[in-house]
């Protein structure tokens, strides 16, 4: 049985609580940053963890309740953790509206995938029917990785659409295409979606 020195939080000088989150938040940061430590950015050596964080910084930034942070931190688990029934029950831990969101986050969580295009048309449908704690997960996630985009265009160049397993033209619609269904959405929150659109906007001018 470890003894209080051993814990993780020995000799840190944790601030009185009331914190502004719970300790399933902290919890919700361990379990994101180890299920996914072997896992870096598209053929980048960035540790994958830097998404989730982002998206959940994004989150909270416009307004994210401690769920829905959890959610954001957590949003790939389901389809990017194996076996899966491990990672829902992962998520599932944190309870039934984290896992609520994440699934609805989710384009794909079984082998063999449905193919690139297919999957997206599902996922932006789904978009219109999505209410306000979902969209506001899946749009802080879309505006990170097309903010990462936005920086490789600018560093990289053309070379950025090489690590991407649709065609460039693809990728440029699905961008534009989820900007249209956020804003068609009447749950949309509307900073983040003009946010969005800016960065997509942006992506759009570099790419030609």
């Amino acid at each position: 049985m470890p003894g209080a020195d051993d814990h993780p939080f020995a000799g840190i000088p944790l601030p009185p609580e009331p914190w502004r989150y719970t300790r399933r938040f902290t919890e919700a940061l361990q379990v994101a940053a180890l299920t996914h430590a072997a896992q870096g950015r598209k053929h980048t050596t960035i540790p994958y963890v830097s998404h989730l964080i982002g998206t959940c910084a994004i989150a909270f930034d416009y307004g994210a309740n401690e769920d829905e942070a959890i959610a954001a931190l957590l949003h790939d688990a389901i389809e990017d953790i194996r076996p899966v029934e491990a990672a829902r029950a992962a998520v599932g831990r944190f309870g039934p509206e984290v896992l609520r969101i994440v699934e609805s986050c989710t384009q794909a969580d079984s082998a063999p995938k449905r193919p690139w295009r297919d999957r997206r048309e599902r996922y932006v449908r789904h978009l219109g029917d999505a209410d306000r704690s979902v969209l506001l997960v899946s749009a802080s996630d879309k505006l990170n990785n097309a903010r990462a985009i936005v920086a490789d265009l600018r560093m990289i160049g053309e070379a950025v659409w090489d690590r991407f397993s649709a065609p460039r033209e693809d990728t440029l619609w699905y961008y534009r295409a989820l900007v249209t269904a956020f804003r068609g959405n009447p749950a949309h929150n509307p900073a983040l979606v003009d946010e969005l659109d800016r960065v997509v906007t942006e992506m759009e001018r570099l790419a030609g």
